[in-house]
């Protein structure tokens, strides 16, 4: 065995020689060998480590410090290397294109309104280019303007806890957006038009009816304003909004609020009369306002919004609008 100071010189060639030779490598393969050259079985580093077995405890502690310092010095230089040669790789995936042109295609997935609030939208631009002006109330409605104002007698079925969701007493979730009729005469001047989109609330729940849906209220307070107006903006308005023309008729009904009062229904491909809307011409609400009757006149009319959606769009159960089902919302995207 060579004294301490010359196996420590033959070692530190070697590791000249390593640095020099581990440059040239390029790919974990090369980099394996090379591992087996310097640290293997039949390396000189092994070899002297088999030698030092046979000496003393104080000599093998002497030779073991140096053949060990080497050989962290080379693992920690492989390991840089290592790490080096994985990096240059994962670059070139990255530069190189390439293209699987058996692979479905990769859609770009956006958000879009809601078909009811499409409908709204629409309603809304088509009333704005008549005139209207746009109004919003509030959901909780005191029971004046709910019931009390529109002439709605208190043993009537829409007043029962069966038919209305009361919040105490004296508010209710409002079960129409005709309530801001009211409140569209009080705040202001006439000759007016105004539509009020909104949520209204009823206990109803089955395939044509929800507990919570949208209505919107029009009201229209001028001279000479009659029955014949209000025909002609509610047949104009149908064409518009399923852009074709569609045969409507207009039946006798009845509202506390209005007199005459009428519903007016479009017959659907089948030719089945559906009901679109009630109207009729406002004249008990006058009674609380400086109006005169003979000078001015008034027409109001409230439309369903999500039975048009049902009939624009062919959808059979209002259910599906407020089920969430992505499914059924990415047909409107």
């Amino acid at each position: 065995m060579k004294k301490k100071k010359e196996i420590f010189i033959v070692f530190k060639n070697i590791f000249v020689s390593f640095k020099k030779e581990i440059k040239k490598v390029n790919s974990i393969i090369l980099l394996n060998n090379f591992c087996s050259k310097f640290l293997g079985k039949k390396s000189v580093l092994s070899f002297y480590f088999k030698k030092i077995k046979k000496f003393d405890i104080i000599k093998r502690k002497k030779y073991s410090i140096i053949l060990n310092d080497f050989k962290k010095k080379i693992n920690n230089i492989i390991l840089e290397k290592k790490k080096q040669i994985y990096n240059n790789s994962q670059n070139l995936k990255k530069k190189k294109v390439f293209l699987d042109f058996s692979l479905s295609g990769r859609k770009t997935k956006i958000g879009s309104l809601h078909p009811i609030t499409i409908v709204i939208n629409e309603i809304k631009k088509i009333f704005y280019h008549y005139g209207f002006e746009i109004f919003y109330g509030p959901e909780l409605e005191h029971i004046y303007y709910n019931f009390d104002s529109l002439n709605v007698p208190i043993n009537h079925p829409s007043r029962s806890k069966n038919d209305t969701f009361w919040f105490n007493p004296d508010y209710v979730l409002r079960t129409q957006t005709s309530s801001m009729q009211i409140r569209v005469l009080e705040k202001f001047s006439y000759p007016i038009k105004v539509i009020v989109p909104g949520k209204v609330y009823r206990h109803d729940y089955d395939h044509t009816h929800t507990p919570m849906f949208h209505q919107i209220e029009g009201l229209i307070v001028n001279k000479l304003i009659s029955f014949s107006n209000l025909k002609w903006i509610l047949k104009d308005f149908i064409k518009k909004i399923f852009k074709k023309k569609i045969k409507v008729r207009f039946r006798n009904s009845y509202f506390p609020f209005t007199c005459p009062s009428a519903e007016m229904d479009i017959q659907n491909k089948f030719g089945e009369w559906i009901e679109i809307l009630g109207c009729g011409m406002v004249l008990q609400c006058f009674k609380n306002f400086d109006i005169d009757c003979n000078i001015y006149s008034a027409c109001a009319f409230g439309i369903g919004v999500e039975r048009i959606a049902m009939l624009k769009y062919s959808v059979s159960d209002i259910r599906y609008f407020f089920e969430n089902d992505i499914r059924f919302l990415q047909q409107f995207s």
